[in-house]
């Protein structure tokens, strides 16, 4: 069972503002805290607490990939053996290409549990990349499932009730 963490308006108010455009000028964390009401220090302060508390994982830019060239994307899902899937994982995950990558659930008529992510500037490197972690894996059995089109690309966004 999922432990459930109490936020403060506070720490709800900084969710919300971290979750939204950063700001492109010198000092942007002064300039988000400005938005809220606090000093740049509060807002510092706050950010590390909450990581420390666990509330918050990371912090991270979501790229859009084809407005920077990398205009081939594939689902990548493997078959991995069960007892080597957080091993194969961890290797695949390491991968500058790679994304995302999950451990999912087999199905009857589905026999793939591992899926990554793969971003290249075309389906060659795309294919380049899975052959480097069958390469370092061991596990060739897969399938790549390209992007034909992409409706929707967003970050889950949190409180925005309030």
């Amino acid at each position: 069972m999922t432990e459930e963490i109490e936020l403060s308006e506070l720490d709800r108010k900084i969710v919300r503002l971290l979750q939204g455009e950063f700001p492109l000028v010198a000092e942007p964390y002064k300039a988000l805290a400005a938005e809220i009401g606090i000093t740049e220090e509060q807002l510092l302060a706050r950010i590390a607490a909450m990581r420390e508390e666990k509330k918050i994982r990371k912090m991270g830019a979501v790229l859009r990939h084809r407005e920077v060239g990398f205009t081939a994307n594939c689902l990548c899902v493997w078959n991995v053996p069960d007892e080597r899937v957080d091993e194969v994982a961890r290797r695949m995950a390491e991968h500058p290409r790679v994304s995302h990558c999950y451990d999912r659930n087999r199905e009857a008529d589905w026999k793939y549990n591992l899926y990554t992510m793969i971003h290249g500037y075309s389906r060659e490197e795309c294919e380049n990349i899975a052959a480097e972690l069958t390469i370092a894996t061991g596990i060739d059995d897969r399938r790549m499932l390209y992007t034909k089109r992409e409706w929707k690309k967003t970050s889950m966004k949190y409180f925005t009730e309030e």
